[in-house]
C-alpha cells in the first residue's frame, strides 16, 4: 500500500469515526460530550509518554467512545500549532511539522549516529529478528564494538532471544521508541523499494531480480528463536567489550 493510500485509508476512517461521535452527540448531553473531549484531551496533555488507547479507556467514563472522541481530537487539532498523532499504537500531542523549524533554539539538539549505526539501525528494521553475523553479512564488514550498544542505548534496538542454530547467537528488533522517535505508526509505514528509490537513496541500477524484505517487528518470539536467559545482557556487553574496534562510532 503506497504512502498516498494509507493516507486516505486513515483519512476515510477518522470521518467515520467524527460521524460516530456526533450521531453519538445528538443522543446525548452536550454538557456531557465537551466533558469527555476535554477530560481526554487533558490526560493526553499531561501524559509524559504516548499513551495507549487501553490505558485512556481505564481513566475516561465507562460509556464513552474512546475511538471518536480521539478522532475528532486529531480533527481539530490538525491545522494548529500542535497536531495529536499515532505512533506506535499509541497517542501524542507533537508539534506541528512545519513549525519545527521555529523551535530549533529550545529543543535538545539529536546526537549525530555514524553511517555505521544508521546502516546496522536499517538493517535491523527492515530484516528483524536478526543476529550480528546476519548484519556484518548484508553491510559486508564486521561490526565494531559500539555500534549495536549504542542503538540499544539510545533505546532503539532491543535484544529479542537467541536464534536456534548454532552457537544459538542473540537476536536484534526495533522498540516502540524506535517507531515513536521516527513518527512511525507501525514498522510497515517504513518506506519500501519505489519510495526509496523515488528519494535517490537506493541505485537506479539495481538488478531487475533485487528485492527488499517487508518490514515486521514482531512482539512474539518467532518460531526460529529461543527465550534470552537472565545473565545473557550482561554476558552479550562484555563479550562486545572484547572485539576489536573497527569503525569510528560517531561523529
Amino acid at each position: 500500500m503506497s504512502s498516498q493510500d494509507r493516507v486516505e485509508k486513515a483519512g476515510a476512517g477518522i470521518e467515520a469515526d467524527v460521524v460516530r461521535l456526533n450521531e453519538r452527540i445528538s443522543s446525548n448531553s452536550a454538557d456531557q460530550a465537551d466533558y469527555e473531549i476535554r477530560l481526554l484531551e487533558a490526560l493526553l496533555f499531561a501524559a509524559v509518554e504516548p499513551i495507549d488507547v487501553e490505558t485512556l479507556r481505564e481513566r475516561m467514563p465507562e460509556d464513552c467512545d474512546v475511538g471518536a472522541l480521539l478522532a475528532r481530537l486529531q480533527r481539530d487539532y490538525a491545522g494548529r500549532g500542535m497536531n495529536l498523532v499515532r505512533v506506535a499504537n499509541r497517542w501524542r500531542f507533537q508539534t506541528a511539522p512545519d513549525l519545527e523549524h521555529h523551535l530549533v533554539d529550545v529543543r535538545e539538539a539529536p546526537r549525530k549516529l555514524s553511517r555505521a549505526a544508521l546502516e546496522t539501525l536499517a538493517i535491523i528494521a527492515y530484516h528483524q529478528p536478526v543476529t550480528r553475523a546476519e548484519i556484518e553479512d548484508v553491510r559486508g564488514v564486521a561490526a565494531s564494538k559500539g555500534t549495536l550498544d549504542v542503538l540499544m542505548e539510545l533505546g532503539w534496538v532491543r535484544m529479542r532471544g537467541r536464534r536456534r542454530s548454532p552457537g544459538r547467537p542473540v537476536t536484534f528488533g526495533t522498540t516502540e521508541d524506535f517507531l515513536a522517535h521516527f513518527n512511525l505508526e507501525t514498522i510497515s509505514d517504513l518506506p519500501g523499494r519505489e519510495d526509496l528509490k523515488g528519494a535517490g537513496l537506493l541505485d537506479p541500477r539495481l538488478p531487475k531480480d533485487f528485492e527488499m524484505p517487508t518490514p515486521m517487528m514482531p512482539d512474539t518470539l518467532t518460531d526460529s528463536e529461543d527465550p534470552l536467559e537472565d545473565e545473557d545482557e550482561q554476558e552479550f556487553f562484555e563479550d562486545f567489550l572484547d572485539d576489536n574496534e573497527n569503525e569510528t562510532e560517531l561523529d
